[in-house]
C-alpha cells in the first residue's frame, strides 16, 4: 500500500449526482488529501438552456465562496472558466484561470507533488502545472459518444492523456480493449458499491417513503382480482439514453403494476407520462435510494442497447440494487452479462414481462438477504484498495 499522499482531481461538480468519481475520491480521501476539481466546460454553453444558465450562475456563486471543506481530507473549488472550449484563445485563457485557482488552493493546503488523477479528458491540458509526482487517468465513459460534446475535440484530447497518463483505470472491458491499444497499463476496475448504506434497505426500522406508500397503497386497492401488483423502480437521470418506450410498453401490457421513476428529468418524457401506473417522482437524496429499493420489488436497467455508449457503460444501480436485495431486469448491455445469477437480462418487451414475473417468485425475505450478501466483497472500499496495489506496483520509471 503506498504512503498517503496528496491528490488533485479533476472531476465533475461535487454537488451533482454521486457517480464512481464520487466514490472513488472519496475513498481515497480516508488515507490521501484530496482537491476536488470541479467540471470545466467541455462544450459550448446555449444561453438559451434554462439548465445552463442554471449551471453557469452556480459555478460563478461557487467560484466567489473559494474553497469548500467537505471534510478533514476532502476539499473541493470551483475554477472560472469561460464555456466556450472550442476556441483556441478561450482554451488559453482557461488554463490560465484555472492554473492560478488550483495552485492558491493547493498551497493554502501545503500541498508538495501531489498526484494528478484525470476524469474528464479536456483536463489534460493541466498536466505539468502542479509539480506533480503522477498522472492516472480514470475512464468511465466513451466520451466521444455524447451528443453534447464535439466528439473530435474529446478525442483528441483523450489520446494526448493516454500518451502523458502514468497509468490508466477503466470500468468497462469495451473501454479496457479501446485503451490498451494506447497505453501499456491499464487496468480493469468494476464499480463498487456502498454497501453498508444499500443493505440498510433490508432493515425493519427503515420505513418506505411516503410518497412511495400512497403509490403501493393505491396499487393494492386497484388491483385485478388474483394478480400481484407489483412496484417495479428505477432511479436514475431521465437522460435520453433511458428507453422510454420500452418503459411505457411494459407499463401499457401489466397496468396492474406501478412502475416508478426517479430521477431529474433530462429529456422529453411525453411518453412516460401518458401511462397512468408510472410514477414519476423527480430526485430524491441519494441517502434515501435504499428506502426506496425497500418499497421496491424489483430494479430496472430499461438503456438504449442501440446507442453505441451502452457498450462500455457499467450502470452503478446494478450493484446497488443487489445490495438492497433487489433482484433486477435488464437490457443486455456486456457489463451486465454474468455479473449475478440475480439479474435477469431481456431482450424485449413480451421478455421484460416474463424475467420481471421469474424475479417476482424469487423476491422472499431470504431470497433478498441472500442477495444482498452477494455483494459484500464489491465495495468501493475493496475497488480502491486494488487501485491502490497497483500504483504501488508502478515501476519508478513512468512517473513524472
Amino acid at each position: 500500500m503506498p504512503p498517503p499522499a496528496d491528490i488533485i482531481a479533476f472531476c465533475k461538480d461535487w454537488t451533482e449526482p454521486a457517480t464512481s468519481v464520487n466514490h472513488v475520491m472519496a475513498e481515497l480521501a480516508k488515507r490521501h488529501r484530496v482537491l476536488w476539481i470541479n467540471s470545466m466546460a467541455m462544450r459550448n454553453a446555449n444561453l438559451a438552456s434554462a439548465h445552463d444558465l442554471k449551471k453557469i450562475f452556480r459555478k460563478f456563486h461557487s467560484w466567489f465562496r473559494g474553497t469548500q471543506i467537505v471534510h478533514e481530507h476532502l476539499r473541493t473549488v470551483t475554477p472560472v472558466s469561460i464555456p466556450l472550449p472550442k476556441y483556441r484563445l478561450v482554451q488559453r485563457l482557461n488554463q490560465f484561470l484555472v492554473r492560478v485557482c488550483i495552485r492558491r488552493a493547493a498551497k493554502q493546503w501545503g500541498f508538495t507533488s501531489p498526484q494528478l488523477w484525470i476524469f474528464p479528458p479536456n483536463s489534460v491540458d493541466f498536466i505539468g502545472a502542479f509539480g506533480e509526482s503522477l498522472v492516472v487517468y480514470y475512464c468511465v465513459d466513451d466520451w466521444s459518444g455524447f451528443s453534447y460534446l464535439n466528439a473530435g475535440f474529446m478525442v483528441a484530447k483523450e489520446k494526448e492523456l493516454l500518451a502523458k497518463a502514468a497509468v490508466v483505470f477503466v470500468t468497462a472491458r469495451k473501454l479496457l480493449a479501446d485503451k490498451q491499444a494506447f497505453h501499456p497499463r491499464v487496468h480493469l476496475i468494476p464499480h463498487g458499491v456502498n454497501f453498508d448504506m444499500f443493505a440498510k434497505a433490508l432493515s425493519p426500522e427503515l420505513p418506505i417513503p411516503a410518497d412511495l406508500q400512497v403509490i403501493r397503497a393505491k396499487s393494492l386497492a386497484s388491483k385485478v382480482s388474483g394478480l400481484q401488483s407489483p412496484t417495479i423502480g428505477f432511479y436514475g437521470n431521465l437522460y435520453d439514453w433511458v428507453d422510454q418506450d420500452l418503459i411505457a410498453r411494459i407499463a401499457a401490457q401489466r397496468p396492474h403494476w406501478s412502475v416508478v421513476l426517479i430521477g431529474k428529468i433530462m429529456s422529453d418524457i411525453t411518453t412516460l407520462q401518458q401511462c397512468p401506473n408510472i410514477h414519476i417522482l423527480g430526485p430524491r437524496p441519494y441517502a434515501d435510494l435504499p428506502a426506496y429499493c425497500k418499497g421496491f420489488d424489483v430494479g430496472l436497467i430499461p438503456y438504449k442497447t442501440a446507442d453505441p455508449r451502452m457498450q462500455s457503460v457499467n450502470p452503478l444501480k446494478l450493484r446497488e440494487y443487489l445490495a438492497a436485495g433487489l433482484p433486477v431486469v435488464s437490457v443486455d448491455l456486456p457489463e451486465v452479462r454474468g455479473a449475478s445469477d440475480d439479474v435477469f437480462i431481456a431482450q424485449n418487451v413480451p421478455d421484460f414481462i416474463l424475467q420481471i414475473e421469474t424475479a417476482l417468485t424469487r423476491n422472499s425475505a431470504a431470497d433478498r438477504q441472500r442477495r444482498s450478501h452477494t455483494m459484500l466483497t464489491e465495495t468501493w472500499t475493496a475497488r480502491v484498495a486494488t487501485i491502490e496495489h497497483q500504483l504501488a506496483d508502478l515501476p519508478e520509471v513512468v512517473r513524472v
